[in-house]
């Protein structure tokens, strides 16, 4: 095939001297374009068959092309470039710049179509080949004796035709990347919408599937990291055995999308424990893409509800009342105040000593014998300091409804706490 635009002359800069190939003297020179002139009118004449030739050696070498291209398609580009071709030889001979929009052009569309490069670069080299084949056919039924200067002439040639296939190599690579680039933007963006909880709307949940490549209706749980600065050190895989990631990096924390298939929370925590160096909140099963933006709010919570530093991961379910509490941060600053207030009077050691003595108290499930060994004090210590928190805030521990208020309390004073 032969060369082709002007824009892309511009774009690779000038043109070096080698690729338009060495000056021959002037009066071979004017020999060389009188016959590259002469033979460009006889290969027009032989376009069609000559692209006949050249799809039918290419397919040959490379019968999956078509898995690409339409026939149609292909042989039309192989026309165009073939037809370009010739009147850059006469254009060459003649000193003119050389024309690379036909290049240019099929570079950027077979990219588009995904068209191997090594595929497209074979079949320019095929063409060259048929090309140089054609002149010298044409050359010879015309002046025999002219195939001298033809030889000498072929380093043009060949030169103009590496520099074809130049361009349209830079101009796939450029709109590869291009694509990957708007192809890695869209995911991202549809991402984005189901995780805002978008996946109601009609087509966007069948949209990411496609894009993401995971099923529409499957089931999915959302993790979320917390990260203040992104850790360029933390694995992200695709995959952890049966369980699919999808992962999405924001400011405060990371996202991770995990396909369930028929697996449960707690592989979900024994597969991402290894990649987490600090907190976690992981949501409930979600049904579907759509159900993303719910799960993403309840890992939100869930995470909430892990005091950072922890280093914890946390699954929603397993911590509901703590939930409800870092669900409503202002109802529960108001809770805190008005339930334990009173202790903000003390010293702020002494304090500690209270919240630290009833939180282990309610862990050991009210056992003041557990409590005392846990705090490596005596069990009447700890009735005495739990009969002081009684007074001061007037609950009592034998009402059950106190001890909620109590236990919602101490949970929103430990989340309100600075790391």
């Amino acid at each position: 095939m032969a060369p082709a635009g002007t824009d892309a002359a511009r774009d690779l800069g000038p043109v070096p001297a080698g690729l338009l190939g060495p000056a021959p003297a002037a009066a071979e020179q004017r020999e060389a374009a009188r016959l590259a002139c002469s033979a460009s009118g006889r290969l027009r004449a032989r376009v069609p068959e000559l692209s006949d030739r050249l799809v039918a050696d290419v397919l040959a070498e490379d019968p999956l092309y078509l898995e690409f291209v339409s026939r149609e398609d292909f042989w039309e580009s192989v026309r165009d470039s073939l037809e370009a071709g010739i009147e850059q030889m006469a254009r060459r001979a003649r000193g003119q710049r050389p024309d690379l929009s036909v290049a240019e052009r099929i570079g950027r569309r077979r990219a588009e179509q995904g068209l191997p490069l090594e595929s497209l670069l074979r079949c320019y080299r095929i063409g060259g080949r048929i090309v140089w084949e054609a002149l010298i056919e044409v050359v010879a039924e015309d002046d025999p004796d002219a195939l001298s200067v033809l030889l000498r002439y072929a380093s043009t040639v060949w030169h103009t035709i590496e520099l074809q296939s130049t361009v349209v190599s830079e101009v796939y690579r450029r709109t590869e990347s291009e694509l990957l680039r708007r192809s890695g933007e869209r995911v991202q963006a549809l991402l984005d919408a189901l995780l805002e909880g978008r996946g109601a709307d009609g087509g966007l949940a069948q949209a990411a599937a496609a894009a993401l490549d995971l099923p529409e209706h499957g089931r999915y749980a959302i993790a979320v990291l917390r990260s203040p600065r992104r850790d360029p050190g933390l694995e992200r895989p695709e995959r952890i055995g049966a369980l699919r990631l999808v992962w999405r990096i924001r400011t405060d924390a990371e996202i991770c999308v995990v396909s369930l298939g028929e697996l449960g929370l707690d592989e979900v925590i024994e597969a991402l424990g290894p990649l987490v160096p600090g907190d976690a909140g992981i949501s409930t099963v979600a049904d579907g893409l759509a159900g993303l933006g719910r799960a993403r709010w309840l890992a939100e919570i869930a995470l909430a509800t892990c005091p950072a530093g922890d280093r914890r991961i946390v699954r929603l379910d397993d911590r509901l009342p703590t939930a409800l509490v870092a669900a409503q941060p202002e109802l529960a600053g108001l809770l805190g105040t008005q339930v334990l207030g009173p202790l903000a009077e003390l010293d702020a050691a002494d304090r500690d000593v209270l919240l630290e003595t009833l939180e282990t108290w309610l862990e050991c499930e009210g056992s003041a014998m557990r409590t005392a060994g846990r705090l490596y004090c005596h069990r009447n210590t700890v009735f005495n300091r739990l009969r002081r928190l009684e007074q001061l805030t007037n609950r009592s521990l034998q009402r059950p409804r106190d001890v909620v208020e109590l236990t919602l309390a101490l949970d929103a004073t430990r989340l309100a706490a600075p790391a």
